[in-house]
């Protein structure tokens, strides 16, 4: 088992790229992404082509399905708001139809994973999954050994032993066979834990390891900046937040 899984790309094409490019490096073959490919960025069109040439399974994220209509954007702030009414007049027809295929879940019966874009309990509402708390609830909506998923921009791994205790892994994790796990891939397009860094992971056995990929951001911005795309998302890039 070798894999890459990424998630959140936001319609940041050089952090793709970038991510891309280290992955092919390191002679993975198989990716997962695990939803959100536009929102907040300048390259909505580039990043679904790219993501669908690329990538073995292709989630849908909640600004994939607002940026087609299906979710009400009232509940964005207003910044994640003006980017996805931007994105809807320049997403084309057939990238719109590409996204549209995409599921919110998928479950790899021979890998035994659940990937996901927000939680396994009740995928469709967008919930974040931040706390042990709201792991132990999530824990008892999936069956498989490994849930993926993405959604807060915020990398970890949270193992679940069988007697119940849960740890917090941040950087890496051996997997052992007779516990659990909840697996945050982290952003690759709009990292939120102060790396501005794009974020991925690797799976590879029974171990799982983050891998940051610097990545010109003063591009993307310029990109950002040029098409009138708001004045906080250029800035938090540089911050990784």
């Amino acid at each position: 088992m070798r894999y890459a899984v990424i998630s959140d790309v936001h319609s940041n094409l050089e952090a793709l790229e970038a991510v891309l490019k280290d992955i092919r490096k390191r002679k993975i073959e198989i990716v997962f992404f695990l939803g959100d490919a536009v929102g907040y960025g300048p390259n909505p069109n580039e990043c679904v082509e790219m993501l669908k040439d690329r990538c073995k399974v292709l989630l849908a994220g909640n600004h994939d399905w607002a940026s087609l209509g299906i979710t009400d954007i009232e509940y964005f702030n207003e910044y994640a708001k003006e980017a996805i009414l931007w994105t809807m007049k320049v997403l084309n027809e057939k990238n719109r139809k590409t996204l549209s295929t995409f599921p919110i879940s998928k479950v790899m019966k021979k890998e035994n994973i659940l990937f996901v874009h927000s939680t396994p309990k009740e995928p469709e509402q967008w919930h974040y999954l931040l706390t042990l708390w709201d792991a132990e609830i999530n824990f008892h909506n999936f069956d498989q050994w490994i849930c993926m998923l993405g959604h807060s921009h915020q990398p970890f791994v949270i193992e679940k032993f069988p007697s119940g205790e849960m740890i917090t892994h941040r950087r890496e994790a051996r997997l052992g066979k007779g516990e659990r796990y909840i697996i945050n891939a982290g952003s690759v397009g709009q990292p939120r834990d102060r790396d501005p860094r794009a974020c991925y992971v690797v799976l590879e056995g029974e171990r799982v390891e983050f891998i940051r990929v610097p990545y010109p951001v003063e591009k993307t911005q310029k990109k950002m900046s040029e098409a009138g795309l708001p004045l906080l998302l250029i800035q938090r890039l540089s911050e990784g937040t």
